[in-house]
């Protein structure tokens, strides 16, 4: 196990590494905060995957990247002396200090639910005008359900049993069945981001997070799927050519091959 020296060894060799390669390499000279932004979006899903896989290994790799990536716009706000490394850890520090008034101050709490009301309630003492303006735009819509929820929790705007959301949910999702019977597609559309929206809120009640249930569901259907393609390939067809009987009969040896 490597000590606290070692760890600040290794991160003051990656700051030197970042300033040699922004003097020297054509690409790294180049880059500004835009032109880093979809790649960091990137960084992050890949992330995201080998977490979900549980690769260890590459979750290493990955945190690698994604600090590259810290390190490289902390590089690049220094160069106009807007801020530095120093500043983001020196930020982080004191918002965590200031928000854990439960370690760093005289404030008790009683559970996990407590601190985060507190949080939310320190976040608007510190200017927010909305619970939910930490909530970015630019999230994936299950993701951002999920998080609209939790941050509305955080301050007491919640359902108090899960049994109370799937009432909810089954409520939703018969005003949907309504409107598909109905045929309006503007509506049909709405009540399904109703019947959406309190999935996710159900699931939260489950302490399922929907985001990585639904991207495991994704991966699994995509392993039986190609394994459909490989016998079918095996027997010498498209398939297009497989009848549905065979494909069913594809699909129940993937499940049970664990796809």
């Amino acid at each position: 196990m490597t000590t606290r020296s070692d760890k600040i060894e290794a991160f003051d060799r990656l700051l030197t590494i970042m300033d040699e390669l922004r003097e020297q390499c054509p690409w790294d000279k180049k880059q500004t905060l835009q032109t880093l932004r979809h790649l960091t979006i990137e960084e992050t899903y890949e992330l995201g995957d080998a977490i979900l896989d549980n690769d260890l290994e590459e979750i290493k790799k990955e945190l690698g990247d994604l600090l590259l990536h810290i390190v490289f716009y902390a590089k690049i706000g220094s160069e106009t002396n807007d801020f530095d490394i120093a500043d983001v850890a020196n930020g982080i520090c004191e918002k965590l200090i200031n928000r854990h008034p439960h370690i760093y101050g005289d404030v008790k709490v009683k559970d996990e639910e407590d601190v985060k009301r507190n949080w939310e309630t320190i976040k608007l003492k510190e200017g927010k005008k909305s619970v939910l303006e930490g909530v970015p735009n630019s999230l994936p819509a299950l993701v951002k359900a999920n998080r609209i929820q939790e941050k509305v929790a955080g301050v007491g705007f919640d359902w108090e049993k899960p049994d109370q959301v799937f009432e909810k949910l089954e409520e939703e999702l018969a005003e949907f069945q309504d409107e598909v019977k109905a045929e309006n597609r503007v509506k049909m559309e709405a009540e399904f981001g109703d019947v959406l929206f309190s999935m996710v809120n159900y699931a939260r009640f489950l302490d399922i997070n929907p985001e990585n249930a639904l991207e495991r569901t994704n991966k699994k259907f995509i392993g039986r799927f190609q394994f459909l393609e490989k016998k079918a390939k095996e027997a010498g067809k498209s398939l297009k050519e497989l009848s549905l009987a065979e494909m069913n009969e594809f699909w129940e040896e993937a499940k049970s091959t664990e796809y």
